[in-house]
């Protein structure tokens, strides 16, 4: 199991939960076994094409899956998976 990293605007989707512990082998398998337990989740981080919005950074440790594997990257057990909104601010 990884722990997944709610971000707050997120967080009354899962019960007001920080981070919760989700199985799964890469990042889709972990999103897709958090929306199943957090139903409406996957449409505040999903487009309507299936990918991930622009504005959400998702990180396996300190590695930004962008840059990576994608939704393919790897998710050992024990690890921490962070969902990131990027902010607008000045």
């Amino acid at each position: 199991m990884a722990t997944v990293r709610i971000p707050t605007p997120l967080r009354s989707l899962c019960g007001g939960e920080a981070e919760v512990d989700v199985a799964g082998a890469t990042v889709a398998e972990v999103l897709k076994n958090l929306e199943d337990a957090h139903p409406g989740f996957a449409e505040r981080i999903y487009d309507e094409t299936g990918r991930l919005r622009r504005f959400v950074n998702v990180y396996v440790g300190e590695e930004d899956i962008r840059f990576g594997d994608g939704l393919d990257t790897s998710v050992d057990d024990g690890q921490v998976v962070s969902i990131v909104p990027a902010v607008a601010g000045g």
